[in-house]
């Protein structure tokens, strides 16, 4: 793995490389195996597992995690509202692009942090009104320290990281960062 630290600016802050992209690479390719072990003989043909990305920050993982899993699966994007102007309601007031019947499935969220738990046991508690067989979430991070919710199957989840703001690889900084192919925490 490159040891290499680069440092990038964005909005008059500087952020250093927190996870190599060949790190990142690693985590999503154990994240996958253990997908594919746990659902290997809950999924078929007539029975695909239910992948929901949360955008905007799931796309890069996403992405690339599909690209390892071998099981019978649909892949569809979600947006999640739970703002009023510019303040968040608390909740969930909306998902958006939730088209497919989730009744007796297996459902997958993926992730690109889970940091609160808000949004994720928000979501989930929408979901389940859908009468889902199960659902799961999967993230690339996990920021534990901060987290207030219910409890996670890890084997889904790529890294746990302490309370760091972190960017790239998705995740963004006031909509910047999202393009950067590794993870960077802000410089404090």
């Amino acid at each position: 793995m490159s040891s290499l630290v680069e440092t990038v600016h964005i909005k008059n802050n500087s952020f250093s490389t927190y996870m190599p992209k060949e790190e990142i690479e690693y985590l999503v390719k154990n994240v996958a195996e253990n997908i594919n072990e746990y659902y290997k003989d809950i999924t078929n043909e007539n029975n695909p597992l239910i992948i929901l990305g949360v955008l905007n920050g799931s796309f890069m993982f996403l992405a690339d995690l599909v690209k390892h899993i071998k099981l019978h699966c649909e892949i569809h994007f979600i947006k999640v509202s739970s703002y009023e102007g510019t303040e968040s309601t608390g909740s969930i007031t909306n998902i958006i692009g939730l088209n497919q019947n989730i009744f007796e499935k297996d459902v997958l969220i993926v992730e690109d942090i889970i940091d609160t738990g808000l949004t994720l046991n928000n979501l989930i508690d929408t979901l389940i009104k859908e009468n889902p067989l199960s659902i799961n979430a999967c993230s690339m991070l996990w920021k534990t320290e901060k987290y207030n919710g219910r409890e996670i199957n890890t084997k889904f989840i790529g890294k746990e990281i302490p309370n760091k703001f972190v960017i790239g690889y998705g995740l963004d900084y006031d909509n910047f960062g999202r393009n950067l192919p590794d993870i960077y925490t802000i410089n404090e």
